[in-house]
């Protein structure tokens, strides 16, 4: 078994809130990041596939085959962005790091 990772890099904007909330518990729960006018980041993300390497053409996956696909799952999805706005699920679901990585990990799935 061998691993090979891929690296890409996005740029987007988000905040973080719960509808159900008041501003000022919003604010108490995530402080600046709360803020409806939103603010951005710039984000890496990191794509690692492991399997057997193919004894003909010498790869486990052809990198061009997964940055096409990183790119279109994600890339092209979340780059320059309000996730908030612009990208489900986030429109219901506060876009934390830990939730943007599984709705990722769901797309590339």
């Amino acid at each position: 078994m061998v691993t090979i990772t891929r690296k890409a890099e996005f740029s987007a904007s988000h905040y973080c809130s719960i509808a159900s909330l008041s501003d000022t518990e919003n604010e108490a729960l995530f402080g600046k990041e709360a803020r409806p006018a939103g603010h951005g980041h710039n984000y890496v993300l990191e794509v690692t596939v492991t399997g057997d390497i193919d004894p003909i053409n010498g790869m486990i996956m052809d990198l061009k085959t997964l940055k096409d696909l990183i790119n279109e799952q994600v890339i092209n999805i979340y780059d320059h962005r309000f996730l908030n706005k612009e990208v489900p699920p986030f429109d219901h679901c506060v876009p934390t790091p830990e939730n943007i990585a599984v709705d990722i990990w769901n797309r590339m799935e």
